[in-house]
């Protein structure tokens, strides 16, 4: 399939597919990197509705980890996070 910027596309054109960053590794743009504390983690989920980049690793309803190849370090899980579990 070949790659087309803006211009190329007829007006009204139709996109075949839909995309998703989880398709690439982005985590090398980050400037931040989050740290998750465990022990003060309610898992809530909080943190996994927020995060834009689907990088709250989540397994039996609790947070297990933080992927870091597409974490891109906006810092909102660790914003909205209730208990601080992440800075």
């Amino acid at each position: 399939m070949k790659n087309w910027n803006y211009k190329e596309h007829p007006a009204a054109a139709v996109i075949p597919t839909g995309g998703t960053s989880n398709d690439y590794e982005t985590g090398g743009w980050r400037s931040e990197r989050p740290v998750w504390h465990e022990d003060k983690c309610t898992h809530c989920m909080i943190c996994w509705v927020f995060c834009p980049d689907s990088s709250i690793k989540v397994s039996e309803r609790k947070m297990y980890a933080i992927d870091y190849d597409h974490c891109k370090g906006c810092g909102i899980c660790a914003q909205e996070c209730p208990k601080n579990a992440i800075d």
